[in-house]
């Protein structure tokens, strides 16, 4: 049975990304792997392949053992490649010739129909890219798997016959990844990675998350305790000390310096309550007193190549309802965001009628309002004028040190990209939020402080998302697109079905 054993592993990147790491991931093991971004996934995913080694502990696989490792991004020299190619040039050369017909199979289980087998990669999407970096991985037979974001990049479809697929691989894995439902439906066991004491729990994402949140008030209560405990001794021997000087007592003042010494050592105990390290995402809400914000009648949403896509015969948006626009890709959920962020910026668009108080507040997927020309501290400030210091505070508290905030936003990748956004979102104080994939990019500890947020604000939002678990959490109401349609529905779960069953 292939394993592979840690033992107190350990990474300093110059301080702890973890440390202490003892765990086997054996032959059943479908091990979450869940910290926030930054927080070591991908590099204790590359220990455990062996591409680089622990700071301390040891890490042992099975004599033989072959593991597979999806890394995020395509390597450059892959992409003029066409895809059965790139998949093909994973086997051993002296394999190539007579294995092909693995490659085949390999596609076949993922639907890939026989005109993409010669497209090079640089032409696919970049979902198709991230399932020919899972094939060439599953190619080589691997017999363990490691996923690094395996749902980057991919459509609501795509992501659920991946589910549907690993649940046929039969190897242990580790998943990375964002994805809340996706780790829910692929995983068994879930790891928390801090800094301090990681936490592995045998449950899968949700549950696990419930038993983490339930020790961590146990721990800050312990805490708490301790520390009052450390306050009350350090009175007490006070107090000695001074009636020992005052009456000459030198037993007095024994017990008191015994006193400092209990207080000393059980503060050496403390473990203090861990804090992601994802960067504090909060909105705000300047309020409107008119009641409807936005009334569509009569829309065509057309492609940019000018194709009717789908017809709107009449939409009202009411201040706290929040839209969750769903469809397949290429239905037109993004031209309609689109048509709806000119409507309320002040463009004239037939059929669209947007109330004068709107304030928008609004973010895609690339964050492609970002100007990447500029730095981080000159687009706050410049932008929002908070003034200097100010400027350094609120981007250092959404998780930018001071010398990432004079970098070039360009050079920022896109977990960094979207903090920004975000908080340039709550520095605008808008009314209402039009949000295409807030959370690509986002860690789970971020989705869930800006469903929270969305939540507490009472927010009115437009949102096209296929994160299910943020679309469940946060919307009221549910726009189905689908043969050229547009309607509301009660729930997302019978259009989550359909794309199981297709």
């Amino acid at each position: 049975m292939p394993a592979i054993s840690l033992r107190d592993v350990g990474v300093l990147s110059p301080h702890p990304l973890f440390q202490n790491l003892t765990l086997v991931i054996g032959d059943a093991d479908r091990i979450g792997l869940i910290a926030g971004n930054g927080g070591g996934k991908t590099t204790l995913l590359k220990c455990l392949t062996g591409l680089i080694e622990p700071s301390t502990g040891d890490i042992v696989r099975s004599r033989g053992m072959r593991v597979g490792y999806v890394e995020q991004d395509v390597p450059a020299n892959l992409l003029n490649l066409s895809l059965a190619e790139a998949i093909r040039r994973a086997l051993p050369a002296a394999e190539r010739d007579s294995e092909a017909w693995r490659v085949d199979v390999v596609l076949d289980e993922f639907g890939a129909t026989s005109d993409l087998h010669d497209r090079p990669l640089h032409a696919l999407s970049g979902g198709w890219q991230r399932l020919a970096l899972i094939a060439r991985t599953w190619v080589t037979e691997p017999d363990a798997l490691l996923l690094d974001e395996a749902t980057n990049h991919l459509d609501l479809a795509k992501i659920q016959m991946l589910e549907g697929w690993l649940a046929t691989c039969r190897v242990p894995m580790v998943i990375a990844s964002h994805d809340r439902r996706f780790l829910d439906a692929c995983t068994t066991r879930t790891l928390f990675l801090r800094p301090s004491v990681s936490r592995l729990y045998s449950h899968p994402y949700t549950r696990a998350r419930e038993l983490l949140a339930a020790d961590d008030a146990a721990q800050e209560a312990k805490l708490a305790k301790e520390t009052r405990e450390v306050d009350r001794l350090r009175r007490n021997a006070n107090e000695l000390k001074n009636v020992g000087i005052n009456s000459g007592s030198d037993l007095l003042l024994k017990k008191s310096k015994q006193l400092r010494e209990r207080a000393a050592a059980l503060e050496q105990t403390f473990a203090s309550a861990h804090t992601e390290r994802s960067g504090d995402i909060r909105l705000a809400n300047r309020g409107t007193h008119a009641k409807l914000l936005l009334a569509l009648q009569g829309v065509d949403v057309r492609a940019p190549d000018g194709r009717k896509l789908f017809h709107i015969g009449k939409l009202d948006v009411f201040q706290q309802d929040r839209i969750a626009v769903l469809g397949r890709n290429g239905v037109g959920k993004s031209q309609l965001v689109r048509r709806l962020r000119q409507a309320m910026t002040g463009d004239d668009v037939p059929g669209v009628r947007a109330s004068p108080s709107i304030v928008l507040g609004y973010v895609d997927q690339l964050m492609s309002h970002l100007p990447n020309e500029m730095t981080p501290h000159d687009f706050i400030s410049g932008t929002f004028r908070p003034g200097d210091q100010r400027s350094v505070s609120l981007l250092a508290g959404a998780g930018f040190n001071v010398d990432m905030q004079r970098h070039a936003i360009a050079s920022l990748s896109p977990g960094q990209k979207a903090r920004l956004g975000l908080l340039a979102l709550r520095l605008a104080e808008p009314n209402f939020y039009l949000m295409d994939e807030p959370t690509n990019h986002v860690d789970i500890a971020g989705q869930e402080r800006l469903e929270a947020e969305i939540l507490a604000h009472e927010a009115t939002c437009v949102i096209v998302s296929h994160d299910r678990a943020f679309v469940r959490a946060i919307a009221t109401r549910f726009l189905l697109i689908d043969g050229g349609k547009i309607a509301e529905i009660d729930a997302p779960e019978p259009f989550y079905r359909t794309l199981t069953a297709a």
